[in-house]
């Protein structure tokens, strides 16, 4: 199963929903909507959903294609899924700013994820997907806390 996740921005994002709609995909997709209001005759379109049926959702799926968001892209990478990340961009009225494009470089670059851009072959990067290996996700938010407890006790 691919989980597809559009975020909650007001926004839509047809863009991302147009790729998978035209593309040979015949897995059973799964697409948090959001706000994105869209007519598809081989997804399943979800609203919204709780962080219950979220966790769900991933558990199950074999890839997970989603906005830029950093939220969309962590959840899955603790949990060992693939990530095909699309960021949102201003200049199609989809987010305030560019700031998705910066986030899905840095996991793109560090070989977290698969980014997906104007300039990508859809079909292409979605087979690629099933051959590739994403580094393995580590937090650091315990060394984030110890380093700013020494800066407070200071």
């Amino acid at each position: 199963m691919i989980l597809v996740t559009l975020g909650t921005q007001k926004q839509q994002f047809k863009r991302l929903l147009d790729y998978i709609e035209n593309s040979n995909i015949n897995d059973k997709i799964i697409v948090q909507a959001g706000y994105t209001v869209y007519n598809s005759k081989k997804m399943e379109i979800l609203d919204f959903v709780n962080y219950e049926k979220m966790e769900e959702l991933i558990d199950e799926a074999d890839l997970v294609i989603t906005h830029g968001g950093t939220g969309s892209i962590l959840s899955p990478l603790k949990k060992g899924k693939k990530v095909i990340a699309c960021p949102r961009l201003s200049k199609y009225d989809e987010h305030v700013d560019n700031h998705q494009e910066e986030i899905v470089d840095i996991f793109s670059d560090e070989k977290y994820i698969l980014k997906l851009d104007e300039n990508t072959d859809f079909q292409k990067l979605v087979d690629q997907s099933k051959k590739f290996q994403p580094r393995k996700y580590k937090s650091n938010t315990q060394k984030f806390i110890k380093n700013l407890k020494e800066i407070i006790e200071k």
